[in-house]
């Protein structure tokens, strides 16, 4: 008898318990910054994306965070902070989150190559998108005999086989707690781009490679439209010509969506420049990014810096 008193009062000092948790107020976290001077934060996935910018960068101090060294300094008269991401959408998500936190951050600008979806556009090129979607968070439907058990309704876009895209759900600083709302375009700054749009005719993009492999065309800089990011890299004419028609996308690459689902959340202004290096399956030959990624990184790099010169506010 005294065991199961002694039981139920353990039960009710727990619900007690819960119930004085569930109403206190939730502690707000104030994280210490590694630098406290406002800088803009100049991102690239891998290193021969992020070469040329760090070049131009005058680096006055770095810090290691979680293995990733950060680089501050000036870069085009601005306040900097250079980093790469890594590789796809986890690793961008985590570094861009991690910058965040430890760093007083004035905005995200992604630096880097992707491959070409529009026809219209050519490897060098480089695209500045005004929003970015995920578009490959799906649903796998199942097969029932010739077709899927999922209302093709159901989804905002249509599906390339057994993969319906879905919109995603985010929260918002500052808003009310676990509040999510339900989008697919994530948008970049505007601010940014009417920047950006200023700074298209001034880069100087290259048309050669180091290995002085020439492209046929002069390169040209597209401000505005759609871009989509997702983990898998795109090799395939079938699925470059549906995300064309389902998207209207100029261009996909594994990290921009990431960063801007990131920059959404925190309410950080973002914008992502983009150079192609390939035709994502699209071209009449093999995958061309192993000839030509080092000049669309450069020729995104070369964007990105015309951008800083016009960008308002100095450095130190």
């Amino acid at each position: 008898m005294n065991k199961m008193r002694s039981h139920m009062l353990w039960i009710c000092f727990t619900i007690i318990s819960l119930i004085l948790v569930s109403c206190t107020a939730a502690q707000k976290l104030d994280p210490q910054k590694a630098d406290a001077s406002p800088r803009l934060v100049i991102m690239s996935a891998f290193e021969p994306e992020l070469t040329q910018l760090r070049s131009e960068t005058k680096v006055t101090n770095t810090y290691v965070i979680n293995g990733r060294t950060y680089y501050l300094g000036e870069l085009a008269g601005k306040d900097v902070l250079l980093v790469l991401s890594g590789v796809s959408m986890v690793n961008a998500a985590l570094t861009a989150q991690t910058v965040i936190d430890h760093f007083d951050v004035s905005g995200i600008v992604f630096s880097g190559i992707a491959g070409g979806v529009n026809p219209n556009l050519a490897i060098g090129d480089v695209v500045v998108p005004a929003q970015w979607g995920e578009y490959q968070e799906q649903t796998f439907a199942r097969e029932i005999g010739s077709g899927w058990a999922m209302d093709p309704s159901a989804s905002e876009f249509g599906n390339y086989g057994m993969m319906f895209p879905q919109s995603i759900s985010v929260t918002q600083k500052d808003g009310k707690p676990d509040n999510e709302e339900t989008l697919f375009w994530l948008p970049v700054s505007q601010e940014m781009l009417e920047v950006a749009k200023d700074a298209a005719d001034e880069a100087g993009l290259s048309d050669c490679t180091p290995t002085k492999v020439c492209l046929e065309h002069t390169p040209a800089v597209v401000v505005g439209g759609n871009g989509v990011s997702g983990p898998t890299f795109v090799d395939n004419a079938s699925y470059r010509e549906w995300v064309l028609q389902t998207f209207q996308a100029d261009a996909l690459d594994m990290e921009s969506a990431a960063v801007a689902h990131v920059a959404y959340v925190n309410k950080v202004p973002f914008i992502a420049f983009r150079s192609l290096s390939d035709l994502a399956g699209g071209g009449p030959g093999e995958n061309e990014i192993s000839t030509f990624f080092q000049l669309a990184a450069d020729n995104s790099a070369k964007v990105v810096i015309a951008f800083l010169e016009r960008l308002p506010g100095t450095g130190e």
